[in-house]
């Protein structure tokens, strides 16, 4: 009936208004724009994605820390046995020390296939964290959209340049 008449509140009562205020008000203070929330998901998805990954790269990073401190403990504690174990390989038979590098290039070996394993697991992981964190993101995206029903018109235009603005900002990124 208001919408009706614009403005003019001729023969409206004042007790009609006043039940309309709180509703008028609710629908002025309806959260931030969908823009800023999907910026704010995306923003947090992306941080939680680099946290997780840094958590594990700290963690490898530590156990690598103790074991080469242990090695170096050893090496520090051992460098008369060094020294003696190579007067050892002097003394050995030319069969011995063969077999004995042939031993050593297959803990190489060994040694760089667990390195390429260690590496596809890795990449096999974050594709499986970039797809779970990309359908967390749709997901939300979904949610939003959901509530963006009830925004006005020129509103919802604005968020429809949201992923031009995106891919403006990805494309820069990239050339940079």
């Amino acid at each position: 009936m208001l919408e009706e008449r614009g403005d003019n509140f001729d023969g409206v009562s004042t007790d009609r208004l006043k039940l309309k205020l709180p509703e008028e008000m609710h629908l002025k203070l309806i959260p931030p724009p969908v823009q800023q929330i999907q910026s704010t998901l995306t923003s947090r998805i992306e941080l939680e994605q680099l946290i997780e990954t840094q958590l594990e790269l700290n963690d490898q990073l530590e156990k690598q820390i103790v074991s080469l401190k242990e090695k170096m403990e050893k090496i520090c504690e051992n460098l008369s046995g060094r020294l003696s174990s190579i007067c050892v390989y002097e003394q050995m038979p030319v069969k011995s020390l063969n077999a004995l590098l042939e031993q050593l290039e297959k803990e190489k070996r060994n040694l760089e296939n667990q390195v390429k394993d260690y590496a596809l697991r890795l990449e096999q992981e974050s594709k499986v964290s970039y797809h779970r964190t990309n359908n967390e993101r749709c997901t939300y995206l979904a949610e939003m959209s959901q509530i963006s029903g009830s925004y006005p018109v020129s509103q919802r235009k604005q968020m429809d340049q949201l992923p031009k603005m995106k891919e403006n900002i990805v494309k820069t990124v990239r050339c940079n």
